[in-house]
């Protein structure tokens, strides 16, 4: 009881909105307006055609396509060539419904059209107006972010219950996009005494900066020219910007920086009470059951409202447990970008090394001598423990880790004189690098390459360098699934700004919870676990360049050990074609079979006066959970297991007929009964049997092994993983 759980922050930079410090209030100048048109934004919107020239509609399983072209090579056609760039892209086209076309395009393309006699309207899609997600987090800092500003095309948002026993300082900043806040700290108190509030406040204002960046990536307004000191100018976007934001803080840093499980349980309980659409956490700490989890258990009946919780899996790799594991809620991990931000490391001797820095001053071309942290009093450069005439003029390399944040490092170097820093990653944890906004010239390197850096520095009498900095750089390739390392924000940064990079699934997870808003304002008949099966089924596994995308520890093709469904494609999960709908039942079922007893199942999930008797349920466990996913332990040579999945029909073609392509693991055989779906109604269900036979007599020289099952009736792709993990190994397996 009472176990803290640490925000999480790393990979899948995005440029947001970002709190101000209590210590020093914001300026009173907006960084933008929202709602104010840029000719130049690209938004999504839905054009209506005139009938007389709608293309025809055909009456093949292949229209849609079709259709969808024939509109793009209309649109080619109205636009002239001085507005025609960037080229629109067409989402969806409708002949049943409308006749017409959703497509990404700037506001000057839109007017354009509207202009035409056979555009009859064109309207700016409204990014699931009204859904409301609930910010388990840090607090949110509204004061002139334009992010968070009231939309004056919308009616008032009705104010949670929450709102109405706030702080009046921070009541005062609800509005349509805000409408609701509380904090939670009697946990956090009863741990660790009362609060410091000489240094941050008790209101649900953010004084670390987490929770408002979180929200803005959930749901803020679209800002214009949003920069960190120049790097990255571009338009700041939450994913869906018309959702509402409702904030329980429950995350405090003085006089210790934590998140208490009570503290998380009750904001949990006060979201489902205010009724929230979704329910994004961005806070983690592994459990090893499902009764160790708030996300789990409070989780379990947040989305037997209807409610979609989302949570991050933690940024400790693939090597240790996930956090918020518990099959109703979506667990998000990161992936990187294809944006870097080069920090380069380049030695008296010519050696180049890779580093990466969001270090916004100038290149200096003259080399300046070297130093370890470790000769200057401080390997890890702590605060007081450099030797200022040592490290004087010079550029410190500092080790990583040694409770110190990588900026602190770059500060503490500069306090004691000297002019820059190198950060050597910690070994096996931070090969894949973490870009730090730094105060002074500073980079991260590998260990492997830190290493090299040192080698230099020991074998040569006056070791020199210099660091070179190249803003932002855009590559080709993008995603892929790295490994990840704990990170929290800076303590030490004095640096006031409306915008900051962050990175991790702290910041992944509130982008899946705004598509979660999305999807359930577009299809709201749509449960929670049709909702994570859609996004699951039409996730894509491979990276820009079209190859598979990769781990970023090893080089190889990632797992769905390592990334799980795969990453997120929003516009296809709105039209998945089959879901599988997990139902209470199966839940019941899922708990029975782990072991859990009828009073920890009644007392603790379902809470609704209802008796669980596990004797006459199947005892499915997580193989038969109703999920769009497998994982078995593989057998003995020549043995089975049989596992069962249902499926509805959510597509548009009610006598749709689906077929199976599959790639079975490695060691494995892998077969499907019946071989085919045939439907005949809308939402009806069919199910089928997947059988598992290991057909490797000595087992396989890996962990793992992984293949895929998917189901098309030549529209949809309803994508599965498949992994197995062998007997060897299988004790290293963590468990539910």
């Amino acid at each position: 009881m009472g176990k803290p759980l640490v925000v999480t922050l790393l990979l899948c930079s995005s440029l947001l909105a970002v709190a101000a410090a209590a210590a020093s209030p914001p300026s009173s100048t907006a960084a933008g307006h929202a709602g104010e048109p840029d000719d130049d934004v690209v938004s999504t919107y839905i054009v209506h055609v005139m009938p007389p020239h709608a293309p025809r509609r055909l009456p093949t399983h292949r229209a849609s396509r079709r259709l969808t072209r024939a509109y793009a090579s209309l649109v080619r056609g109205l636009l002239p060539r001085h507005i025609a760039d960037p080229a629109p892209r067409l989402l969806y086209s409708y002949a049943h419904a409308e006749t017409g076309f959703v497509a990404r395009l700037t506001a000057r393309q839109a007017a354009h059209l509207e202009a035409q006699p056979s555009i009859a309207a064109v309207a700016e899609s409204n990014g699931a107006v009204d859904a409301v997600i609930g910010v388990i987090d840090t607090g949110i800092y509204p004061k002139d972010r334009a992010s968070f500003a009231p939309d004056h095309l919308c009616l008032q948002h009705r104010l949670l219950p929450s709102v109405l026993r706030v702080v009046v300082s921070a009541s005062a900043y609800c509005n349509n996009k805000l409408v609701g806040a509380k904090t939670f700290y009697r946990g956090y108190e009863a741990e660790h005494g009362p609060i410091d509030e000489r240094m941050q406040t008790k209101s649900p204002l953010d004084t670390i900066g987490h929770g408002t960046h979180t929200s803005s990536t959930a749901a803020g307004h679209a800002v214009p020219n949003a920069n960190l000191f120049g790097l990255t100018n571009g338009i700041a976007k939450g994913t869906a910007p018309g959702a509402r934001i409702a904030m329980y803080k429950v995350c405090w840093e003085y006089p210790i920086p934590e998140c208490i499980t009570t503290d998380i349980l009750a904001a949990l309980d006060e979201a489902i009470a205010d009724g929230v659409d979704v329910i994004s956490i961005s806070l983690g700490s592994p459990g090893e059951t499902i009764l160790s989890e708030p996300t789990s258990t409070a989780g379990f009946n947040a989305v037997r409202k209807g409610i979609v919780v989302v949570g991050s899996a933690g940024n400790d790799g693939t090597k240790y447990p996930v956090c918020n594991i518990a099959p109703w809620v979506l667990t998000v991990g990161a992936s990187s970008m294809n944006r870097q931000f080069p920090g380069i490391v380049v030695l008296g001797n010519d050696q180049t090394f890779f580093g990466t820095s969001l270090y916004p001053g100038n290149t200096h071309d003259s080399l300046k001598p070297l130093v370890h942290g470790y000769s200057a009093g401080s390997p890890y450069c702590v605060i007081g423990k450099l030797i200022s005439k040592i490290v004087a003029g010079k550029i410190v390399l500092c080790e990583a880790g040694g409770e110190v944040q990588d900026v602190e490092k770059g500060v503490v170097v500069d306090m004691a004189g000297g002019y820059g820093a190198i950060i050597r990653g910690i070994s096996n944890v931070d090969e894949y690098l973490i870009t730090t906004a730094h105060l002074v010239p500073a980079t991260k390197v590998s260990h492997a390459d830190g290493e090299q850096i040192l080698q230099y520095m020991n074998t040569v009498p006056y070791p020199v360098g210099k660091i070179l900095f190249y803003g932002t750089v855009v590559g080709s390739t993008s995603p892929s699934a790295p490994r990840v390392v704990r990170r929290r924000g800076s303590a030490v940064d004095p640096r006031r700004v409306k915008f900051n990079i962050i990175s991790g699934t702290s910041m992944s997870c509130p982008h899946v919870s705004g598509i979660a808003a999305l999807l359930k304002k577009a299809r709201p008949s749509w449960s929670p676990e049709m909702i994570m099966s859609a996004l699951m089924t039409t996730a894509y596994g491979t990276d820009s360049a079209g190859d598979d995308i990769k781990d970023m520890a090893t080089g190889m093709a990632a797992g769905p050990f390592d990334l799980g469904a795969g990453h997120v494609d929003p516009n296809r999960a709105l039209d998945p074609g089959l879901v599988y709908d997990a139902g209470m039942d199966d839940y019941l079922d899922f708990l029975c079979g782990l072991g859990y007893s009828q009073k920890q199942i009644d007392g603790i999930f379902t809470k609704d006066g209802s008796v669980t008797n596990c004797s006459t349920r199947e005892r499915a466990g997580a193989a038969n959970l109703n999920r769009p996913s497998f994982s078995v332990f593989a057998g003995a040579y020549g043995e089975s297991v049989i596992l069962r999945r249902t499926v509805r029909n959510v597509g548009s073609n009610v006598n749709a007929v689906y077929t199976f392509r599959l790639s079975s693991p490695p060691g494995t055989e892998v077969s499907v009964s019946p071989g085919k779906l045939v439907f005949d109604a809308t939402h009806q269900t069919r199910t089928y049997r997947i059988r598992i036979q290991s057909t490797a007599p000595y087992g396989v020289f890996t962990r793992y092994t992984y293949g895929w099952i998917a189901w098309s009736d030549g529209v949809h792709r309803v994508r599965s993983p498949i992994a197995v993990s062998w007997p060897s190994q299988s004790a290293a397996v963590s468990t539910m």
